[in-house]
């Protein structure tokens, strides 16, 4: 056992006394040692309740025949954080839980880990953690929130950030908008939504290093509980049998999760997410490959934003499995590859069926005969920009319109609620990427007063930051190479003609070659927004939004 380095023979007496000081027994102690990761804080709806999941983990621990350490995690609540400072912090992070689980689990010689995230960048983080240290290691989330009711409609926190906007426009009153308030967000959960705390968890079921269920089932059900048992009795097997994340986590297992993204429709962080998770694997996973399986992947869900279905709508209708089912009968997953349960994705996915036809669509009446996201080229990305096509309306798939530029998030949004953005314009917010946020904020409070104030089929949003899975429109983020390292984007001017292509995957400003030349070499880089503390080492340290936003590594 790898905890023997901490525990076994008498020159590690010293150790045992520690543990004893703790309450541990010997009998305790010789059995295998497994870290429980948890995210539980006060701050995050989807993680509020993650103590009954620790407890359930740790009980399915002790019946599988091991001894479970519980240790904490950090995580940003991303839609507390939105529109103000705070959001610089949330992508970074991603890196902090990283290196944190690295240091506590190969300190303490655990035997196997079991992560609990919910939100966001928690699961990419804890992932990338789970292929560094190569230990055996699953993953059990804690399930998605809800959706909210007022009256009739169904509603989540997407339709609150939208009715800020509608509230400016006129259309909706302060009154009206505190009721929606009051009932969007029913309880504990990741927000109701594909967006990317959802999307995350279901793509971990397609990568096989969560348990079927993981991404879908409610986090109020008692399901969930069982689950996250049952997680803690399969640490068992895995350690038993020595099989580690990087058994698991192959190139096919990351193409099976960017195939399923692209089916139901998954938030554009993703296409951060899953490359950062892969480079931890040395497995270059690029736009490119992104917008291949696009290209071959039929769309067959509208969760919100992109429609009315929330993720308990998924679960109810068979799941990610049954998803991943359909897509199998069209050789678009590969069946063959093993999974913390034992079996092979093929075996997981054998009995799963499409309850409702509505929710999940028949690869033979997809929504669209391509993926759910598009990524993007031209002299204004040449390195890439990434787009949720499947929450685009179709008027907006192609567009053509005056550059309205902005230095920032906040001068952007103002423009906005000040009624100075109309039809046809195209929004250009930059220097909000990886090294110029820093942080590579999120976009949502911009993107839903665009919305809100009902111009997301006239109005389009492009930036070298990104933008919320709660986002819908023509709202295209990830432009590389960002502003702060001279990409095209700090050399468009206003009223420059940018050109938009989704179906074409292209991004042009209509401005030559020459014209180009002439801009960047009169262009001088900014200040640095931030110099100092953390974001002042990751913006020194961060890479491209094309490869992931990881940091530079001394090896590669």
């Amino acid at each position: 056992m790898r905890s023997n380095s901490v525990k076994r023979g008498f020159e590690r007496a010293p150790h045992r006394s520690l543990f004893k000081a703790m309450g541990y027994i010997d009998e305790e102690l010789n059995r295998p040692l497994i870290g429980v990761v948890n995210a539980k804080s006060e701050l995050i709806p989807g993680h509020i309740h993650l103590d009954t999941i620790a407890k359930a983990v740790k009980e399915g621990v002790r019946i599988g025949g091991g001894t479970p350490m519980e240790f904490p995690c950090i995580g940003v609540c991303d839609g507390i954080a939105m529109g103000h400072v705070g959001m610089k912090y949330s992508l970074a992070t991603r890196e902090l839980i990283a290196d944190s689980i690295e240091a506590m689990a190969m300190a303490h010689g655990f035997d196997g880990l079991v992560l609990i995230p919910n939100c966001d960048k928690i699961v990419p983080g804890m992932l990338m953690a789970a292929v560094r240290v190569n230990i055996p290691a699953i993953v059990v989330s804690g399930g998605p929130m809800l959706s909210g009711k007022l009256g009739e409609q169904d509603v989540d926190l997407n339709t609150v950030f939208e009715a800020v906007g509608a509230v400016k426009a006129g259309s909706m009153t302060e009154e009206e908008l505190f009721k929606l308030e009051e009932s969007a967000c029913p309880g504990c959960g990741s927000c109701s939504g594909m967006y990317t705390a959802n999307s995350m968890n279901c793509l971990t079921e397609a990568l096989g290093m969560a348990l079927p269920g993981n991404g879908t089932i409610p986090a109020v059900y008692a399901a969930r509980v069982r689950l996250a048992k049952r997680t803690g009795m399969t640490i068992m097997g895995l350690v038993e049998q020595d099989i580690k994340p990087r058994d698991i986590m192959t190139e096919k297992a990351f193409e099976n999760a960017l195939a399923l993204d692209m089916a139901l429709g998954c938030s554009t962080n993703s296409v951060l997410h899953i490359p950062a998770i892969a480079n931890e694997a040395d497995i270059s996973i690029d736009l490119d490959i992104v917008n291949d399986i696009s290209e071959k992947t039929p769309n067959l869900c509208k969760l919100s934003p992109a429609g009315p279905h929330h993720v308990e709508d998924l679960y109810m209708a068979g799941g990610v499995q049954a998803v991943l089912n359909e897509l199998a009968g069209e050789e678009l997953i590969h069946k063959d590859l093993m999974t913390v349960t034992g079996k092979t994705v093929g075996e997981n996915i054998e009995n799963a069926q499409i309850l409702n036809r509505e929710i999940i669509r028949p690869i033979s009446n997809p929504y669209s005969k391509t993926g759910g996201i598009k990524v993007l080229h031209g002299n204004l990305a040449p390195d890439g920009a990434v787009v949720k096509q499947s929450a685009v309306a179709s008027e907006m798939l192609v567009h053509r319109g005056p550059a309205r530029v902005f230095g920032s998030e906040e001068d952007a949004f103002n423009a906005i609620m000040d009624g100075k953005i109309r039809a046809g314009d195209v929004v250009v917010i930059r220097y909000e990427g990886p090294k110029g946020g820093p942080g590579m904020k999120e976009m949502l409070a911009p993107t839903s007063a665009i919305a809100g104030m009902g111009l997301d089929k006239d109005v389009a949003l492009l930036t070298d930051g990104r933008f919320s899975g709660a986002t819908r429109g023509a709202s295209i983020g990830h432009v590389s190479p960002e502003a702060m390292e001279g990409g095209p984007i700090a050399l468009v001017e206003e009223g420059d003609i940018i050109s938009i292509d989704i179906p074409a995957g292209k991004l042009d400003v209509e401005i030559s070659d020459e014209e180009l030349q002439r801009r960047r070499q009169e262009w001088v880089m900014p200040e640095p927004k931030i110099k100092h503390g953390y974001l002042g080492r990751y913006a020194s340290m961060v890479t491209s939004a094309s490869t992931g936003a990881v940091l530079k590594n001394i090896d590669r």
